[in-house]
């Protein structure tokens, strides 16, 4: 039986893309740039908050107004994260089915390290034992440093985790910490697109996971 699972954060526990795409429609208008969809959002998400404000903003880091469109924007979203944010249907209900089962859950995000604990403490109290993020010492993911990180704090080796996700990102991820991974289909990535990137175990819904679990 598995000791940990790991998931990620955005798209899989939580749907956070309409508190991000008011975020980055804040400070679009802000500057005087074009709104940008929903659905043109959930697309540039994934690889950190800087690789959306760079796919979102007219040229991207090269534009001159990128540093102050990117500063805004983490000013606007840390005062306005959990306004629409909420866990998928049947995340919570996982949870605590997996800790009374005495196996450890944790996060890992391409998000600021504190959002991530923010987040995780505010909509799991209680349920996380670890949760990553990205600061000076922990590369973004693919690079698998924030896995490590929490399987170095719950004291388990790769082969005793699980990964689960709903990104090329976090199936790369998972390669790279040579965790299993199990791919989530109601996030912010189609099955179809799953399956293109390599995902050999999908789920629909929450419950599914526990028979990769033992």
């Amino acid at each position: 039986m598995k000791k940990l699972v790991i998931f990620d954060l955005d798209g899989t526990l939580l749907n956070t893309i309409e508190d991000l795409a008011d975020g980055v429609n804040h400070v679009m208008k802000l500057y005087g740039y074009p709104a940008r969809t929903v659905e043109e959002v959930t697309g540039f998400v994934g690889n950190g908050i800087g690789k959306l404000i760079a796919r979102a903003l007219p040229g991207g880091r090269e534009n001159p107004e990128f540093d102050k469109v990117y500063e805004d924007f983490m000013s606007y979203y840390s005062e306005n994260s959990m306004v629409k944010t909420c866990p998928y249907p049947e995340t919570r209900e996982l949870l605590r089915e997996l800790n009374s089962r005495g196996i450890d859950c944790a996060i890992v995000s391409n998000k600021i390290d504190s959002e991530v604990k923010r987040l995780a403490e505010h909509f799991f109290p209680g349920l996380i034992k670890a949760a990553a993020g990205e600061r000076d010492d922990i590369k973004r993911k693919p690079a698998p440093d924030s896995a490590f990180e929490v399987m170095r704090s719950v004291g388990v080796k790769a082969e005793d985790a699980l990964y689960v996700g709903d990104s090329d990102v976090d199936i790369r991820t998972a390669a790279a910490a040579g965790v299993e991974f199990v791919a989530v289909d109601w996030g912010f990535r189609s099955r179809e697109f799953l399956i293109q990137n390599g995902a050999e175990k999908i789920i629909s819904k929450p419950s599914d996971l526990l028979k990769y679990i033992i």
